[in-house]
C-alpha cells in the first residue's frame, strides 16, 4: 500500500463532497436546507475531531455500517446477508437492544463519525433503534430499506428527525427490481417515493449494480424518473458474488469503468441529486477502505467486522468500547498489512481473499 497516500485527507474530501452535494440538493426545501446547514457545521467539527485523533496516532473513519437486525421479510436473489447467515428466518436471538444501539451511536458521535448506514435484514423492523438514531441530529443515518414497512408512523418520524433518510432499494425498472426482490416491490417503492415527495421528506435510492443492470442504473431515463419523484440521493452498491453461481453478476473492470464514467456524467447533468458509489474506485483511495480505514461494520449481535461482505470478528461492542473495537487485532492486521491493497476480481477484496482473512483471525 502506498505510504504517501493520505487516507484522512481523502476521506475528509469525500465527506465534504457529500455534504456540499446534499446542501445543493435541498436548496428549494427550507426545512431540509436548514437541517443540512446545521449538519454541515457538525460535520466540520467531526472532521476536526478525526484530524486531531489522527495527529495523536488514532485513525477514526467517518462512516459506520450498522446491521441492526437479522430479520427480513424478503428473499432477494443473491442476498449476501442470507448467504453469510447474517439474515435468517428464525426469530432473532441476543441482538443488541435499542439502548445498546443508542449507546453505540453516542460513542460514534464522540469519536467523530458523521454517517451511520442502517442496514439489516430489514432495518424498519427495529423502529425503536430508528427512534434512538433520531436523537442524534449531528449524525446522518441513511436507512437501507425494502420499503414494505413504510407507514404513517415512519413518515411522522422522518418529518420530526431530518437526520433519518430512507434509502429505497430499487434495481432499475419493474422487471429488474421484481426479478431480484420479489413481485410488487417496484410498485411498493414507487408508491413510497411518491408519498415521501408529497410530504416534503428527503429520501434516496440504492441500486445494486450487476453486469445485467449497470447501463440502466446510470441511464438518464432511470435517474430522471427518480429525480422527478423527488429523490435526492442515489447510492450504487457493486454486487459481490456471494456464491460461485452468482459470480457472473459481479461487475468486472469494463462494467466498473462504465459505472464510474456514468456517475461522473450524472454528477454534471443532474446536480440536484447526490451520487455515491460503494465500494467505488479503490485505486483512488489507496485500496479497500474497510476494517476502519474508511468504514467498518457492526452486526446485529454486536460483532465488529471489517465489512458486511467480510463477516469476521474478534471483538464484540458488548464487551468493549467502540474505540477499542476499532483497534482489534484483526482490524490492525488488515490495516497494517497489504491485503486491503491486493488485486482482486470481484467488488470486494476481503470477500475474494477470505481465506487470508480467516488465517489472520486464527493467528
Amino acid at each position: 500500500m502506498d505510504e504517501k497516500f493520505d487516507i484522512q485527507s481523502y476521506l475528509a474530501r469525500g465527506v465534504e463532497n457529500i455534504v456540499s452535494g446534499a446542501l445543493r440538493a435541498t436548496l428549494k426545501d427550507p426545512r431540509e436546507s436548514a437541517f443540512m446547514v446545521r449538519f454541515a457545521a457538525a460535520s466540520r467539527k467531526a472532521s476536526q475531531r478525526r484530524a486531531e485523533a489522527e495527529k495523536a496516532g488514532e485513525h477514526i473513519p467517518p462512516f459506520l455500517i450498522a446491521s441492526i437486525t437479522s430479520a427480513c421479510n424478503l428473499h432477494c436473489a443473491g442476498c449476501y446477508s442470507r448467504c453469510n447467515h447474517a439474515t435468517v428466518d428464525a426469530e432473532p436471538v441476543r441482538q443488541l437492544t435499542d439502548d445498546e444501539w443508542l449507546s453505540l451511536f453516542r460513542q460514534a458521535e464522540e469519536l467523530g463519525v458523521s454517517f451511520i448506514l442502517l442496514a439489516g435484514g430489514e432495518p424498519m423492523l427495529r423502529r425503536g433503534v430508528l427512534e434512538a438514531a433520531g436523537k442524534l441530529p449531528d449524525i446522518i443515518f441513511p436507512i437501507f430499506t425494502n420499503g414494505t414497512y413504510m407507514d404513517e408512523g415512519y413518515f411522522r418520524l422522518f418529518d420530526a428527525c431530518r437526520n433519518l433518510i430512507p434509502v429505497l432499494s430499487i434495481e432499475g425498472g419493474r422487471a429488474e427490481t421484481d426479478q431480484r426482490r420479489g413481485a410488487g416491490i417496484y410498485d411498493t417503492q414507487i408508491a413510497n417515493m411518491d408519498a415521501l415527495h408529497e410530504k416534503g421528506l428527503l429520501f434516496g435510492a440504492s441500486v445494486t449494480v450487476t453486469t445485467q443492470n449497470v447501463d440502466e442504473a446510470v441511464s438518464p431515463a432511470f435517474i430522471d424518473a427518480l429525480a422527478d419523484r423527488g429523490c435526492k440521493l442515489v447510492i450504487y452498491v457493486e454486487y459481490v458474488p456471494v456464491t460461485s453461481e452468482s459470480r457472473e453478476l459481479a461487475p468486472g473492470e469494463p462494467e466498473r469503468v462504465r459505472l464510474r464514467d456514468g456517475i461522473a456524467r450524472l454528477r454534471e447533468q443532474v446536480p440536484e441529486v447526490v451520487f455515491v458509489s460503494f465500494p467505488g474506485d479503490e485505486k483512488s483511495s489507496g485500496g479497500c477502505i474497510a476494517a476502519g480505514r474508511g468504514f467498518f461494520h457492526i452486526n446485529s449481535h454486536g460483532g465488529a467486522e471489517p465489512c458486511p461482505f467480510s463477516p469476521y470478528s474478534d471483538v464484540n461492542v458488548r464487551d468493549t468500547s467502540l474505540r477499542r473495537a476499532l483497534t482489534s487485532p484483526l482490524f490492525n492486521a488488515l490495516r497494517e498489512g497489504e491485503l486491503l491493497a491486493d488485486d482482486h476480481a470481484g467488488g470486494c477484496v476481503l470477500f475474494e481473499k477470505r481465506d487470508a482473512v480467516e488465517a489472520l483471525l486464527k493467528r
